[in-house]
């Protein structure tokens, strides 16, 4: 359980990841960032795993209960050319289920230029939420449909932080398996190892974003 701030400290930032091999270089990534505190969380697998590991983390009582949120991770990435080590930033996030409405992602400008900062090939757009793995034609049907990238818990965090309050919200992820390179198990191919690499570096920009919301607007 992370502490609880002190009552007039700002909530700390929660960025929230399904499997351990994310959550490991998530955290990894943490190189003595300063400004304010991340707590992060991982979920589990799919949409209804995320849901739940969310609720409860904005839960009333929480020391995250006021967080700001962050869905980070892998995905699979739906445009040709994209490549493991690719960074998608969602300008929303859509729902498996159809007539969900749509999660948009207002405040991800600051995330855009601080990852392309640091040399890192960018895709912003729609991030498209799925109930399982994404291969072949329904990849390419997606992407028809506007989607630029997949992955299962993102749409479900980001509706989830939403209902449970007013804050800002963001969906950052890596592509590890891309149409031209698609893998069966991460870590055991060149591209899932740069995926790695790549979502590893990310995290201090994170730190950046919840800064950069906390500041008083001009």
């Amino acid at each position: 359980m992370p502490r609880r701030p002190p009552p007039d400290a700002d909530p700390p930032l929660l960025v929230a990841c399904a499997l351990g091999i994310e959550r490991f270089a998530l955290r990894g990534g943490d190189h003595g960032a300063t400004g304010s505190p991340a707590v992060t969380l991982r979920t589990g697998m799919g949409p209804q795993a995320a849901e739940r590991a969310v609720a409860a983390a904005l839960g009333a009582g929480s020391a995250t209960a006021g967080s700001a949120v962050v869905a980070s991770g892998f995905c699979a990435g739906l445009v040709p050319g994209m490549r493991p080590g690719d960074v998608i930033v969602a300008e929303a996030t859509r729902d498996h289920r159809p007539g969900v409405p749509d999660v948009p992602c207002p405040d991800n400008g600051p995330l855009v230029r601080a990852l392309r900062e640091r040399g890192l090939r960018v895709h912003r757009g729609l991030l498209r939420g799925s109930d399982h793995v994404v291969r072949g034609a329904e990849r390419a049907a997606l992407h028809a449909e506007g989607a630029i990238a997949v992955d299962m818990e993102s749409a479900a965090t980001l509706r989830t932080a939403v209902r449970c309050g007013s804050r800002a919200v963001a969906a950052v992820r890596v592509v590890v398996d891309a149409p031209e390179h698609e893998l069966v198990r991460i870590g055991t191919v060149r591209g899932g190892i740069s995926a790695f690499r790549v979502l590893r570096s990310v995290f201090p920009v994170f730190f950046e974003w919840h800064r950069s919301l906390l500041l008083p607007r001009r």
